[in-house]
């Protein structure tokens, strides 16, 4: 079983910038490929970004391409979620997930990821 808590988030101006953090406890972390998603009111979860199991390899959706970054650190247990140049269109519920290693594996199914963190709001006004 693995535990994900989620810090981060909340209110900032368009422009601006907001680090989220996922925390993993449990089983061993640096196995999993870790994602955020994100859920805007009205709207359907969607994929944001994923870091594989040992960092080498992340993904992004186009819409924040160059402006959100994910990293881990192992050693903490943590993935990050740095965002800059926030527009008002990230705001959002956004979500951090793990999935173990599986065949087949695609970055934006939901139903690939094992586990699911708390989510957090991201509001960003204009």
């Amino acid at each position: 079983q693995v535990q994900l808590v989620q810090t981060g988030g909340g209110l900032v101006q368009a422009g601006g910038s907001l680090r989220l953090s996922c925390a993993a406890s449990g089983r061993t972390f640096s196995s999993y490929s870790m994602a955020w998603f994100r859920q805007a009111p009205g709207n359907d979860r969607e994929f944001v970004t994923g870091i594989t199991s040992g960092g080498g390899t992340t993904a992004y959706t186009n819409s924040v391409k160059g402006r959100f970054t994910i990293s881990r650190d192992s050693g903490k247990n943590t993935v990050y979620l740095q965002m800059s140049n926030l527009k008002p269109e990230d705001t959002a519920v956004y979500y951090c997930a793990a999935s173990a290693p599986k065949s087949g594996f695609t970055w934006p199914l939901e139903r690939y990821y094992d586990y699911w963190g708390q989510g957090t709001q991201v509001t960003v006004s204009s």
